[in-house]
């Protein structure tokens, strides 16, 4: 193993805790920034450009047939293919936060459908299931297992939010466990089918998920129930008949009591298990190999690399799978005491020289990394334990589209407890949720006057359609302050006409008054 030192560029801002990496053909892309995507680079989806020891993010692009991908943290995520051998592949998502930190129910299928040196395009689906249709949740896992010549995709574990009807002001964003239900999805038919287990006891989450055909490994996680990190080690083998599925899971020893752990695959049997956590407060540093061969899985702690004093003494560290042996790791800046708020990252490269090349993947893996960020939930809570932050200011010149800092205001900096109108009443301590989509901070939209800058959707009247509308569009809004001077921009000024003076009235002739002689000749002559 080998562990290198990474540079970013500086004002961290776009990449948030919750995030995933997707490796197409051997390029790294960057999805699920906290916050809905800049105007600038609507996708929301970042390719990891990482030369010379430097690392720059570019944006990508979506086809016009795909569908509106929300910036979705913490969500499950593998690969799947057509069949075990083939080399096109594509990504499932499920479920996940959202930038309001409401959580989805819904499944995307993301493919790469062109690529050249200054443009990768996307191709987006949202997928309708029906049946046992798992819950919005996040902190799970999702598999593919091939079985008799068929597919199905495996979720199983992860958290969710207290039920509405149990909820209260105090504990309105508490998380439970979700249950410890394993679902078979079918896609081809868009069926959903739930089982429950017997040697499946608790709910688990930020666990990993290892698949090799048709078995499932899930090792370690997390129990909110319990607040422990059970050596779980359960194989789970899914049998694809004609007939109805067949579901069994084993119990088996030499698990781990580990958390929010990182793997990444080295060979077509053999996996590198690297980092998470052994207790709120412990790191576990060592690595583990995993085999998987003849049915049957082995876990071997191997020699870790020389982590670095800084990796050594920080509370925190955070990283994620880059695939092909290959894993990004990072610590918080505040511990090298430099730059507040920065992060240093490091690649951790788990292959030897000779093998560090690109070979078929017959394997899928899924693990739960990411984190949830501190001001979500208390310190130290699972789902926060794995961060990820870069920085994305600084992306190449030549490019066409290039995503300008200043285009939008961070709502990390501002904050949500601000005071954003005359009429503003948002306060921290009365504060209660309005829209649906909220759960323990107000929406917020953006103005578009000026620089920009940020404004409670509720103080604005805002319906929760007008909200998500805006949200999900790429269009401008003004704030009650600024629309009249909006409107005043767009409409032609008013030219003030040339004043004339007012058209004097003819005077009335009065008629002439004859005398009686006067009268006496006119008649005389008109008769004449």
């Amino acid at each position: 193993m080998s562990l290198q030192m990474v540079s970013t560029v500086s004002n961290s801002s776009l990449l948030q805790p919750g995030f995933s990496l997707l490796n197409f053909e051997g390029h790294v892309f960057f999805f699920g920034q906290k916050g809905w995507p800049k105007r600038s680079c609507p996708t929301g989806v970042f390719l990891l450009d990482i030369k010379q020891n430097e690392l720059k993010m570019k944006p990508v692009f979506f086809s016009k047939d795909s569908c509106y991908l929300p910036p979705l943290r913490y969500p499950a995520l593998c690969s799947l293919r057509s069949d075990a051998r083939a080399d096109e592949y594509q990504y499932i998502i499920h479920g996940g936060k959202t930038p309001n930190n409401d959580l989805s129910d819904k499944i995307y299928f993301i493919s790469l459908v062109s690529k050249t040196s200054k443009k990768m395009t996307f191709q987006c689906i949202e997928k309708d299931l029906g049946g046992d249709v798992p819950e919005a949740r996040y902190g799970h896992t999702i598999n593919v297992v091939h079985s008799r010549g068929k597919s199905m995709s495996v979720l199983f574990g992860g958290r969710s939010y207290t039920p509405l009807a149990q909820r209260t002001t105090e504990t309105w964003n508490s998380v439970v466990d979700c249950l410890p239900s394993v679902f078979l999805i079918d896609f081809e038919f868009g069926c959903c089918t739930s089982y429950m287990l017997p040697e499946l006891q608790d709910g688990l989450s930020f666990h990993v998920s290892i698949a090799k055909d048709d078995t499932i490994y899930i090792l370690g996680g997390h129990s909110l129930q319990n607040n422990t990190r059970p050596p779980n080690l359960y194989k789970l083998k899914i049998d694809l008949p004609l007939g109805s599925p067949a579901v069994t899971c084993t119990v088996l020893s030499g698990g781990i009591s580990v958390s929010s752990a990182i793997v990444t695959q080295i060979s077509d049997t053999e996996f590198v298990l690297v980092g998470g956590y052994l207790s709120d407060n412990q790191k576990r540093l060592a690595c583990n190999t995993i085999v998987l061969e003849d049915n049957k899985i082995e876990i071997v702690e191997n020699v870790g690399p020389e982590w670095t004093p800084d990796i050594k003494h920080c509370r925190m560290w955070f990283g994620c799978d880059m695939g092909e042996g290959s894993v990004l790791l990072g610590i918080p800046g505040a511990n090298k005491q430099i730059i507040p708020d920065a992060n240093y990252f490091y690649i951790l490269r788990c292959k030897g020289a000779e093998e560090d090349k690109e070979e078929e993947v017959m394997t899928q893996t899924c693990s739960q990394t990411s984190s949830e960020d501190p001001g979500d939930s208390t310190p130290f809570e699972d789902s926060e334990e794995f961060c990820f932050s870069a920085e994305a200011n600084s992306f190449d010149a030549d490019d066409a589209d290039i995503y300008n800092e200043d285009d939008e205001e961070d709502e990390s900096e501002t904050g949500y407890w601000i005071t954003c109108c005359a009429s503003c009443n948002i306060d921290i301590n009365t504060w209660v949720p309005f829209y649906s989509t909220e759960l323990n901070k107000p929406a917020m939209i953006l103005c578009s006057s000026g620089a920009g800058h940020w404004v409670h959707a509720q103080c604005m009247d805002l319906s929760e359609t007008m909200l998500l509308r805006l949200s999900e569009a790429n269009v401008k809004y003004f704030c009650n302050k600024h629309i009249d001077l909006n409107k005043g921009l767009q409409t032609p000024q008013k030219v003030a006409c040339l004043k004339k003076p007012p058209m004097k009235p003819l005077r009335k002739k009065k008629p002439m008054k004859l005398s009686t002689s006067a009268k006496k000749s006119f008649l005389r002559r008109l008769f004449e």
